[in-house]
């Protein structure tokens, strides 16, 4: 069974994550720059250059390492690796364009929601590359509308049969997979139009992810699956000053699902994470904790801005997994969302895969402090039947609110200190 531990030094923790210096990202192994123009890549937009810019990627490692630059203009490429000691960096004007045909990104052990297994390699790969960055002002772009359009035909299509798709059953690829890999940076680039999650990082120690432009569109074709940041098995992450507006998760904290995923070794703890300065567009949640967590801990959301529809904090509760959701901070938010916290069992895929076990979660030692925001509503926090919640505050809230509700039957583990909605204190309904 799992063994589930209280964290009493809450305050402390927080304040040291909040406080710390910035963690060490790494030194220039080398300072050699490989202009990919000048090492044999074409500038014809609609050839593909994959096997090109790889050869630029291998030549730099075999050289001891350097810094992969991608100049100003439009370059069409599947699946790239970037190896030990190398990095990249995409000039103002630049594009790398993910081709749409799933056969340029090879099938590879891989990880994809919350299980390890064979999946397509993403547009940019880091396996194992301490140290690795990409760098802007350049773009890439996943170039994503054809398997867009495809995952609502095909979804469309199995629902005309009597079922329901998974997301695995369309074939696309991620825009960008970091893997076991520790002190990374991604800064001051677009990351756009993936086909299927934007920025996956699994197994990895000490991340910024700064200044970065990160979306998908809503319209005229929705993007399905195109999480903004995936934190998964992940320590020590950061992500600064980004705009985040995807057709799914802003910020999702993953981790491992499944009756038995706390003992799988592949699986494990998300701790020590920093959002702020963010500005977050539309999602289907700005921080989110699922659907594939098993403990999520220590995590900070601060001095953010709004400018959507959906929750601040949304936890999916799933009932065929062991959960601990602990140690948050969400302060100093301001703008307009649909609801303060959205918490509600999860069972999309639900699968006990013959288990007798009974999962259950714990969700404790939240803060809600100094929100001023327009919204629908404070939200709703329910669990499953065996959840428990507790230790759960609201501290100088200043609500707007379509409905002036709190949908919960948890009041006993919640505490209201200056909460007002519509300019009234708030009051249990």
């Amino acid at each position: 069974m799992y063994k589930f531990r209280l964290v009493a030094i809450f305050p402390m923790v927080l304040l040291a994550i909040a406080t710390s210096a910035s963690p060490f990202y790494g030194s220039d192994s080398s300072n050699t720059t490989y202009v990919i123009t000048q090492h044999g890549v074409g500038t014809d937009s609609s050839k593909l250059s994959t096997a090109a810019i790889q050869q630029v990627i291998d030549k730099a490692e075999a050289n001891g390492g350097g810094t992969i630059v991608v100049p100003k203009g439009v370059f069409l490429t599947g699946a790239l690796f970037f190896k030990p000691n190398t990095k990249l960096q995409l000039q103002e004007g630049a594009q790398l364009k993910g081709s749409d045909d799933i056969s340029h990104y090879p099938l590879l052990p891989s990880r994809m929601e919350g299980r390890s297994i064979y999946y397509y390699a993403a547009l940019i790969n880091a396996y194992h590359v301490d140290g690795f960055e990409i760098n802007g002002p350049g773009t890439i772009d996943g170039n994503g509308l054809k398997f867009w359009k495809y995952f609502w035909f095909y979804r469309d299509s199995v629902k005309k049969e009597g079922r329901s798709a998974t997301n695995l059953e369309v074939h696309r690829p991620r825009l960008v997979f970091i893997w076991g890999s520790n002190n990374v940076q991604i800064k001051n680039v677009k990351l756009h139009n993936a086909g299927f999650w934007t920025t996956h990082l699994y197994q990895c120690n000490n991340v910024l992810i700064e200044n970065c432009d990160i979306r998908s569109p809503f319209a005229p074709v929705k993007a399905p699956s195109t999480d903004g940041i995936d934190i998964d098995v992940c320590k020590n992450v950061t992500v600064r000053k980004c705009y985040i507006s995807v057709n799914d998760d802003a910020v999702c904290v993953k981790g491992g699902k499944g009756p038995d995923a706390h003992l799988r070794s592949e699986n494990g703890v998300v701790e020590n994470i920093l959002i702020e300065d963010c500005v977050f567009g539309e999602s289907h949640g700005t921080l989110t904790f699922g659907s594939e967590s098993i403990h999520a801990r220590n995590i900070i959301m601060r001095n953010c801005v709004m400018e959507h529809n959906t929750s601040i904090l949304r936890l999916k509760m799933r009932p065929d997994t062991y959960q601990i959701y602990e140690n948050v901070r969400i302060e100093n938010i301001t703008g307009k969302c649909g609801t303060i916290i959205s918490m509600a069992p999860w069972t999309q895929f639900f699968d006990m895969g013959g288990s007798t076990a009974k999962p259950y979660a714990q969700v404790r030692n939240i803060v809600f402090n100094n929100i001023q925001v327009q919204c629908n509503s404070l939200g709703t926090m329910e669990g499953n039947p065996m959840d428990t919640v507790s230790a759960i505050q609201f501290n100088n809230v200043k609500a707007t609110a379509k409905a002036p509700v709190l949908k919960t039957p948890y009041k006993g583990g919640i505490a209201l200190n200056n909460v007002l909605v519509n300019g009234q204190p708030f009051e249990w309904k």
